[in-house]
């Protein structure tokens, strides 16, 4: 069947109708084809329309190109760990819990060089800020964990993935210092290491990424109680809140004398107000859904960005930054691991026992840290819950009973449960054992450090300690018998279940929902 010609494209000659509209003029009883009838020309602006609709859709084509590939090529990567074996599999980074290692360097590098010479940051420099982001994978908390640049810790075995060179393990060294030989890596190994967790991704901005960011953001609002003024970070604010960007709130973040008693804790809790305020300005301002300032912000960040390579695309960016933007502010929780002065040197800081490891064994358990006697999440990490702590062995202990270092740590509040419990450790073999002095807890634990999980769970299983409460612990050496008020009549009060998750009241600093005034340091203040 031949096809029916259509008009002609030049508009002349008389219309010719289509099959259909033949065959009902052809009928009689239909009549000619009114609704169906000629077909007609195109109209010009429908014309014109259609290109420029097209042409816009090029546009943004080629600008999503553009700025894919601008972005793309912004980034920096490197290696995950510096030598660590991962045990788990890769996270699906739109769906799973994931941790995040978020580090600023000091390195004194290209746009860096103004706040001192390079010979200020060696190899790889320092991690200026240590946080730990722990996103939820029902996106609905976040945890946001501070380590301290003082604090003093043990930095494992680690090799540079781009020389090779491998460098010793390293005891009681500040954690700033972990990826300054080995590189970024190596601070990963570190924190994976102190607790027990597996990181997933890493990010390291350097000084001039929190200048663009704030600039991108239009200024962050913070607030101190009184007019202070810092000479060496050159930060000059007056009382009550103002607006920083830029220089002035690179200062704020950095300085370390300006809050608090002049000490890296009262610089933590500045930085974590920094962060509550532009999490707060960034959701009310619709940021997150706006792809013009998505970009902008995007540009700034990703040029003084260096992440892992699994984090090294656009899209992958995308996704963990979608997972956030409509989560309620008041259960993003800021943290600051718990700590004391070091005993070795007061100007440094360790982890303050117990408070240090039950806050990892929280994080573990997948615990919402604003809310803890809530149900944990069942995403919590692979053998992270009751079933995964060391229970006593039934054969006889592979290690000598008397050498083992036990030590308690009397919180029940009653001064003779030390002698009961160190009575029935020298009744057991553990002959080895000494005494801590420490603040009163609810529930009983016994900590353990590397290598010491056998020992742990048979002193646990000797005294009837319940293994849920049997918890690894960085900062312990041996193995350390931390009694509670529970730990009665010498033996622990009866325990049903999972252990209850013990953390101290004041663990959350603030969380982004909170606005709050840092303390200005006295030396500093100005009239």
């Amino acid at each position: 069947m031949s096809r029916p010609r259509e008009d002609r494209a030049d508009g002349t000659g008389p219309p010719v109708r289509s099959g259909a509209a033949a065959r009902h003029t052809e009928d009689p009883s239909v009549g000619p084809a009114r609704h169906l009838g000629a077909v007609r020309r195109t109209p010009g602006w429908l014309k014109i329309g259609t290109a420029v609709v097209s042409v816009l859709l090029v546009g943004v084509i080629a600008f999503g190109a553009y700025w894919a590939v601008r972005l793309q090529g912004n980034l920096t990567t490197g290696s995950l760990g510096a030598g660590s074996t991962k045990s788990e599999g890769a996270v699906n980074d739109s769906t799973d819990r994931m941790q995040i290692l978020v580090l600023g360097s000091d390195t004194r590098d290209g746009k860096n060089s103004q706040y001192g010479s390079a010979d200020d940051a060696t190899g790889y420099g320092h991690s200026d800020v240590m946080m730990l982001l722990d996103i939820s994978a029902d996106n609905k908390r976040v945890n946001v964990v501070s380590f301290p640049r003082d604090l003093l810790v043990d930095i494992p075995k680690c090799k540079d993935p781009k020389t090779n060179t491998a460098y010793p393990a390293q005891k009681g060294v500040m954690i700033n210092a972990a990826m300054s030989e080995a590189g970024i890596g190596c601070a990963v190994d570190t924190v994976n290491k102190l607790t027990g967790l597996e990181i997933d991704h890493f990010m390291m901005a350097d000084f001039n990424a929190v200048k663009e960011l704030s600039n991108a953001v239009g200024g962050v609002q913070v607030c101190i109680s009184d007019a202070v003024y810092d000479p060496d970070s050159k930060l000059r604010l007056p009382k009550g809140t103002s607006t920083v960007q830029g220089e002035q709130a690179l200062s704020f973040v950095r300085t370390r004398h300006a809050f608090g008693d002049g000490g890296d804790l009262g610089r933590i809790k500045a930085q974590q107000g920094f962060l509550s305020s532009l999490t707060r300005k960034i959701k009310d301002d619709g940021t997150l859904s706006n792809p013009a300032s998505m970009l902008g912000i995007a540009d700034a960040v990703t040029k003084n960005l260096t992440i892992d390579d699994g984090l090294a695309s656009i899209p992958t960016l995308l996704a963990v930054g979608n997972r956030l933007k409509n989560i309620d502010v008041g259960k993003v929780a800021f943290v600051a691991v718990p700590t004391v002065p070091a005993e070795t040197d007061p100007n440094r800081l360790q982890m303050a026992e117990p408070a240090a490891s039950q806050l990892f064994a929280a994080m573990r358990k997948n615990i919402d840290l604003t809310d803890p006697t809530a149900a944990p999440d069942a995403s919590a990490e692979p053998g992270a819950g009751p079933s995964a702590e060391p229970t006593a062995s039934a054969a006889a202990p592979a290690y000598d009973k008397t050498l083992q270092p036990v030590t308690v740590a009397n919180g029940s509040g009653v001064p003779a449960r030390t002698q009961e419990i160190l009575q029935a450790l020298t009744a057991g073999g553990f002959t080895q054992h000494g005494q801590l002095t420490a603040r009163t807890v609810a529930t009983t634990a016994v900590y353990y450090g590397a290598g010491f999980a056998d020992v742990a769970a048979d002193v646990a299983a000797l005294l009837g300690v319940p293994a849920a409460q049997v918890l690894p612990a960085a900062g312990v050496a041996g193995v350390q018998v931390y009694v509670g008020t529970d730990f009665a009549g010498g033996v622990p009060a009866a325990t049903t279940g999972a252990a209850p998750v013990q953390l101290p009241s004041d663990i959350v600093n603030q969380t982004a929902g909170d606005t709050v005034c840092q303390q200005a340091n006295p030396a500093l203040i100005t009239r």
